[in-house]
């Protein structure tokens, strides 16, 4: 059955929300077929697949490309599209066609802006042209250089505070739902039981409405570190390099083809 915004909307207080990312047909079949409720094509693609080091060289193009491949997966999950960097900066003109593009040229379902209560005014244009909005507070990945880096907010009273006006101003300009990135544990657990809209987390603790995790940091595809908050189901990694590593071994000693 096809997952929508109001089944995600409808899943406020009845159970956990799990989200996953993909990035192209392979990884959201594989997505769908583990049963996730929300598929975000988030703009990670640029550290996860691109090679970036963050997700300030994504574009809009890149986005698209992405995300019609995914949706080319046919998904029963709710498939979201991420707006990259600077877009929710220029004109609420400007970042209505390229949300309408990720609609219409991508075949996105909704899609993900990252913002405090300025871009959140922007969402209910958005959301008036009939595009779902999901708002993303907290650590916001596309301001790592003016913030210098990464880290945990809502630590403070003030900190708190400013969140919970962010969330408020997201929810009351349509937003459907809202990510809580890197946001302390009792900050997100406020958010959660003063909003109205389901709260996905990614590391953020326990108590929001759902959780999303980078589909390669959940398989153990990633050389190297991985983030504090994911967990890895699998050494994807190693079991791949192994089989290949086989398969070079076998063309080597004419074993294959046999």
């Amino acid at each position: 059955m096809k997952t929508t915004t109001q089944t995600i909307r409808k899943l406020k207080g009845e159970r956990p929300i799990a989200m996953l990312t993909a990035y192209d047909f392979i990884t959201a079949q594989l997505a769908g077929e583990a049963g996730a409720d929300m598929i975000l094509v988030g703009d990670s693609l640029g550290n996860t697949a691109l090679g970036f080091d963050s997700t300030i060289p994504v574009t809009v193009d890149m986005m698209l490309h992405h995300c019609a491949a995914v949706a080319r997966a046919k998904p029963n999950a709710l498939l979201m599209c991420d707006v990259p960097f600077a877009v929710a900066g220029h004109s609420t003109d400007n970042l209505l066609d390229v949300c309408a593009r990720m609609l219409q040229q991508a075949g996105a379902e909704c899609v993900k802006i990252e913002g405090g209560v300025r871009r959140a005014e922007k969402c209910a244009a958005i959301a008036r042209a009939g595009i779902p909005v999901m708002g993303h507070i907290g650590l916001k990945p596309q301001d790592v250089l003016q913030l210098g880096g990464y880290r945990k907010f809502g630590k403070t009273d003030g900190s708190r505070t400013a969140l919970l006006d962010e969330a408020k101003a997201w929810e009351d300009a349509g937003a459907f739902s809202l990510l809580l990135e890197m946001v302390d544990e009792d900050a997100a657990g406020m958010i959660t039981d003063a909003v109205s809209i389901p709260t996905i987390g990614i590391g953020a603790g326990p108590r929001v409405d759902g959780q999303v995790l980078v589909i390669s940091d959940a398989l153990g595809m990633n050389a190297g570190k991985y983030p504090g908050f994911a967990k890895k189901y699998v050494d994807l990694r190693e079991i791949a390099v192994e089989a290949l590593g086989r398969y070079v071994s076998e063309v080597r000693e004419r074993k294959f083809p046999e």
